[in-house]
């Protein structure tokens, strides 16, 4: 069964932690319509610069105009074409949208001899062409998902049942065992939608075997670290954390829940998130954060925080622990408000960056819409207008927007790179957050860790 997300998530009770601090509120005047409008506006004027300058291409270099490749090294599968399309067609760009399913049914080939990421390419490249189906409902993005997702699962061949990192889209050879939990556990609510979708079970159970093979795993302290081996099943690092490296595997068993209904997927996340919250919750200067701890004691091994993680502020509220989700986003609303972006690494003991840069990242207001689909308070609401003004005050360059170099200038020094993610999640959770548009449903929904739409969008009446 489907979920209904509000009622489930305004229903549930806290996991406990102190009150949060409530920063000051959007100003009565926001002109919320006008903010939503140039959201949009601006995602527009960088598509156009996209189709003039790199059209069909995996991302463009805003400050330069030319381009890279990713996931493959050489070869191009237009991957921000692709990661773009939900988000246009939410917004209403309907002629931009269209554009872009033309040069998918067209051109997008994945009968490619090259090396991927198995994870990278399902969030992205299996899960774009989803939501764009789920936009539009053309059979021929879904047969391209079910075409590439076939082409990863020989990543899944193993003693395990845990996949592979890399694998070769033509020949399927499979390299690099050594792995993490966000890698080998963040398929299900992608492959559960294409089982759904297509009739055939197969993508879902290969899914839930490998999130049940990492749990399964876990130290008796229910903590998960950051690196294990698929072919042994043996652990190859001794830290767990919340950020890069295991972020997903958490969200994605909450997600499992809220989407399909998996029961045991949701015992499966409180299992885990009592454990966080027991060994890893650290109050400074009344912020709330997460420390880094040895999987197998608990004791603390770092404190740099990812930036990363600033989304888990989302999903602890999504799963319950409101306070601490909330407390949680606004510690990093104050490292964004003192540095204006947030840096890629911050360390809370000493209250200083620990990575300058910043790759145009879109995890804070993420965890402020989530916030707001929540309880609807206009804060959340507020984080974001900062972020999106931050924004294009900072990262706009000739030919898009651009990651930072470093966000500690003034000037903030600009690089040269739009990730793909750019294109379907901060521009879309702007606009979500700002427009109140008919073509999502804000009480029933779900938004894939790459912020693509498997479940709530609204065709327009005719």
């Amino acid at each position: 069964m489907l979920i209904d997300r509000r009622r489930v998530l305004a229903g549930a009770t806290a996991l406990g932690g102190a009150a949060a601090i409530r920063p000051a509120l959007a100003s009565a005047q926001t002109d919320w319509h006008a903010l939503a409008e140039d959201v949009k506006a601006q995602m527009a004027w960088s598509w156009d610069r996209y189709r003039e300058h790199a059209w069909g291409k995996d991302e463009i270099k805003p400050v330069s105009g030319s381009f890279s490749s990713f996931p493959l090294k050489t070869h191009h599968l237009g991957l921000s074409l692709i990661e773009a399309l939900d988000t246009l067609w939410v917004m209403g760009l309907d002629s931009r949208f269209q554009d872009g399913v033309d040069w998918v049914k067209g051109n997008f080939d994945a009968d490619v001899d090259g090396e991927v990421s198995v994870f990278e390419t399902s969030i992205r490249l299996v899960g774009g062409l989803l939501s764009a189906h789920h936009a539009c409902g053309d059979a021929v993005l879904l047969a391209k998902a079910r075409d590439l997702a076939d082409r990863l699962l020989p990543a899944f061949a193993t003693p395990t049942g845990m996949p592979y990192r890399f694998i070769n889209l033509k020949t399927g050879a499979v390299r690099e065992p050594l792995t993490s939990p966000a890698d080998i556990a963040t398929y299900l609510p992608e492959w559960g939608t294409l089982s759904r979708l297509t009739g055939d079970p197969k993508y879902a159970a290969t899914a839930r075997k490998a999130i049940v093979a990492v749990f399964e795993r876990r130290s008796k302290l229910d903590l998960v670290a950051t690196k294990i081996d698929v072919l042994s099943g043996k652990w190859r690092s001794r830290q767990a954390t919340i950020g890069s490296y295991c972020d997903s595997f958490f969200e994605y068993l909450w997600d499992s829940w809220q989407l399909f209904g998996d029961a045991e997927c949701r015992r499966m996340y409180h299992v885990c998130t009592a454990a966080i919250l027991k060994h890893q919750q650290v109050w400074k200067d009344g912020s709330l954060w997460f420390a880094d701890v040895d999987f197998e004691t608990g004791v603390i091994v770092g404190t740099e925080q990812d930036e990363l993680a600033s989304f888990y502020g989302g999903l602890l509220a999504q799963g319950g622990a409101m306070k601490l989700g909330a407390a949680y986003t606004e510690s990093w609303a104050k490292v964004q408000k003192r540095f204006g972006v947030l840096p890629e690494g911050y360390d809370y003991a000493t209250a200083a960056p620990t990575q300058l840069a910043n790759a145009l990242r879109p995890e804070l207001v993420d965890a402020a819409f989530t916030l707001w689909l929540i309880d609807w308070d206009q804060r959340w609401r507020d984080i974001g207008r900062v972020h999106f003004l931050a924004m294009k005050r900072w990262n706009k360059a000739e030919y898009g927007y651009t990651d930072l170099a470093d966000v500690t200038g003034d000037p903030k020094r600009q690089a040269d790179h739009c990730p793909g993610y750019w294109w379907s999640e901060q521009m879309k959770y702007y606009y979500l957050l700002f427009s109140d548009t008919p073509r999502f449903d804000y009480n029933r929904n779900y938004l894939s860790t790459e912020g693509n739409v498997l479940m709530g969008f609204k065709r327009p009446s005719a």
